[in-house]
């Protein structure tokens, strides 16, 4: 009688199947789940520009808002001027399109100037890449409001106060 040790190849056969089954059901909510958080990372970006935007329309009342991200944040060490205010990681202040973004997404600050004084400001995000590092854009604007959009491509953020409208309010 043949006494053996060890594993037949059917036997090895079946545990990588199992193994593959396993994966093919895990990656996909791996995947999900990594959408998912960074499309909370960019809502919560989107709340820091606009209590950055605040902050610089206090500090600097002679200008208002900020024009771009870049006026909100600034390189360490970082002294605080209307060209740079340090009021945002500079992490986010340049992750603008044309970047490698932030936790998957771009951002855009436009600030909206009425005579010498910028009066208003609209603050858009994309994901990098629509369907892999996200799938809504967001954008807010002065009344603070977060809002977003399911069905757009991702390309590039909302620029627009009347666009951003049009998305939906979050709850």
């Amino acid at each position: 009688m043949r006494n053996s040790k060890g594993f037949s190849l059917i036997e090895l056969l079946i545990v990588v199947a199992i193994i593959l089954i396993i994966a093919a059901i895990a990656i996909p909510n791996l995947l999900r789940a990594r959408i998912a958080a960074n499309e909370a990372s960019a809502a919560q970006s989107l709340r820091l520009i606009n209590t950055a935007e605040f902050a610089y329309n206090a500090a600097y009342p002679n200008l208002g808002y900020s024009t771009d991200l870049a006026s909100l944040g600034g390189a360490p060490p970082c002294l605080p001027s209307s060209a740079h205010a340090c009021l945002l990681d500079n992490v986010l202040a340049s992750a603008i399109p044309g970047s490698g973004g932030k936790s998957g997404y771009v951002f855009a600050t436009t600030g909206i100037t009425a005579g010498a004084l910028t009066s208003s400001f609209i603050t858009g995000t994309s994901p990098l890449t629509f369907g892999v590092t996200g799938t809504r854009d967001f954008c807010s604007t002065e009344d603070g409001v977060i809002r977003f959009d399911a069905g757009n491509s991702g390309a590039t953020p909302v620029t627009t106060v009347s666009a951003c409208q049009a998305f939906t309010m979050m709850q």
